[in-house]
């Protein structure tokens, strides 16, 4: 609760500080604040305790969060991606300077609803949090006003997401007026098999409901077109943190329901092979970037579906978020490249990209290493992600997913590879820009992190166990 109150707070003097003209000073001070909060989130996770040995009584609060090291690292993560996002927004926004505290406010609000939705211990949270996530995407996504395509996003992916909250209320409901709670450690405490049948109706709205949010086939139809539309900042703040925050929760919640459904775990198998097949067959045929990693990101909520065939509870949480810490930090890395080279024109076809190994080789090198982390190639910690994650299924006896798994990241080295080889094959046609200070340092911390992990993963697994 004190992560969550702190970051609503930082949010709330971003919007202040407009008000007494201090623009300037909105970045830097909120970035300070949440390496500030991320320290106190690490050591808590790290030691169960605050540095200074003061928490809030979270008892107080009617067990509406539970400060688990579930929670913990996830929200740990979380505030590390904002930090990033924050810290592009002055350049992305510098036409826009009047507006600078909406939108760093805008991200910090994102925030809350995402440390919500994993430490949540009662659902009415949960619901809350997934709102505010949503809600404040829904803003970003059409902000720009003149700007169609932007128009366009917004307003799908307000329908979308509205009809997917609407399923979630309805399973809330659902699993309510079976149980008369919403509070998880008691669901938790009942025996599902003597609870009325609309229970495990509830559970399958809560999971399609989810499903629609991480953009898993057949529930990913809206993700490509949102995501090209809006602006390329925010696609960075959907493909990332919203992504990982929607999958951590729908892990969190499934394994708390923990609905006894025949196939259900065949379904959910089902629906991880088909967004990782799909996701990486169609983005083969991509020539728009952000097209081409919305169909990457559909792909990848399948490999991090592959955690929910656990034998070990502790050992899926944690391959769950290393999973999600690499791929969310490649992420981050290549949008900021992507954000360097195409700006904020609405255009990141890939011929932008051509001649860049010549013009910047170390944006080329940065976007070709948080490419081949996504593939899973070594060093990189996508290649242990997905090693982990694998390890985990064949432990499970499941040879075939793992299987499918490997043609699919095969498949994936082409796309990524596409995109390489303009960077290092291809003459470029464009006048060389000149690159923000802030977008090169937030692509070369992100990347750097992201071979860390790679090289040091009991560090960061050891957060979660």
């Amino acid at each position: 609760m004190d992560i969550l109150i702190a970051v609503a707070i930082l949010g709330i003097l971003s919007l202040i500080a407009e008000i007494f003209n201090l623009r300037k000073a909105i970045v830097p001070v909120t970035v300070i604040g949440l390496i500030a909060v991320l320290g106190h989130a690490v050591y808590k996770a790290m030691y169960g305790t605050t540095l200074l040995n003061w928490e809030l009584d979270e008892s107080q609060y009617f067990n509406m969060v539970q400060s688990t090291k579930y929670g913990l690292a996830f929200s740990s993560l979380f505030i590390l991606l904002t930090i990033f996002l924050v810290t592009l927004s002055a350049d992305f926004h510098k036409n826009h300077q009047p507006k600078i505290s909406d939108f760093v406010a805008i991200k910090l609000f994102l925030l809350t609803g995402a440390i919500a939705m994993v430490t949540f211990g009662n659902m009415a949270m949960f619901f809350l949090g997934i709102e505010i996530l949503s809600i404040s995407l829904y803003v970003l996504a059409a902000s720009e006003p003149k700007n169609v395509k932007s128009n366009e996003a917004g307003m799908k992916y307000f329908l979308m997401g509205a009809f997917a909250s609407g399923i979630l209320l309805f399973g809330i409901a659902l699993i309510y007026g079976a149980t008369g709670t919403f509070d998880i450690p008691t669901i938790m405490s009942l025996n599902n098999a003597n609870l009325p049948s609309w229970y495990t109706i509830g559970s399958v709205l809560i999971a399609i409901g989810l499903l629609f949010k991480i953009a898993a086939v057949p529930f990913h139809f809206w993700a490509p077109d949102v995501y090209e539309g809006s602006p390329a900042l925010t696609t960075a703040t959907m493909s990332t943190l919203a992504k990982v925050a929607a999958m951590a929760s729908f892990f969190k919640l499934i394994t708390s329901l923990n609905p006894h459904l025949p196939g259900f775990l065949t379904t959910i198998n089902i629906v991880a092979v088909l967004s990782m097949i799909v996701g990486n067959l169609i983005a083969l045929r991509q020539i728009n970037v952000k097209r081409m990693l919305a169909f990457s990101g559909i792909a990848h909520a399948g490999y991090m579906m592959l955690a929910f065939q656990f034998l070990d509870y502790t050992n899926a949480q944690a391959n769950l978020f290393y999973y999600a810490a690499a791929y969310a930090l490649a992420g981050i890395a290549a949008f900021a490249v992507v954000l360097s080279v195409c700006g904020n024109k609405g255009n990141e076809e890939i011929y932008n990209f051509n001649g860049l190994g010549k013009t910047n080789p170390l944006l080329a090198g940065i976007l070709t290493c948080a490419l081949l982390s996504m593939a899973g190639i070594p060093i990189f910690s996508g290649f242990f992600a997905k090693f982990f994650l694998f390890d985990q299924v064949l432990d499970k006896g499941r040879l075939i997913l793992v299987i499918f798994a490997v043609i699919s990241s095969i498949i994936s080295v082409g796309y990524y590879f596409k995109l390489i080889l303009a960077m290092y094959t291809k003459e470029s046609t464009e006048e060389v820009q000149p690159v923000p200070v802030a977008y090169t340092t937030v692509a070369v911390a992100s990347i750097a992190l992201n071979i860390i992990i790679g090289l040091v993963p009991s560090f960061v697994m050891s957060l979660v166990r």
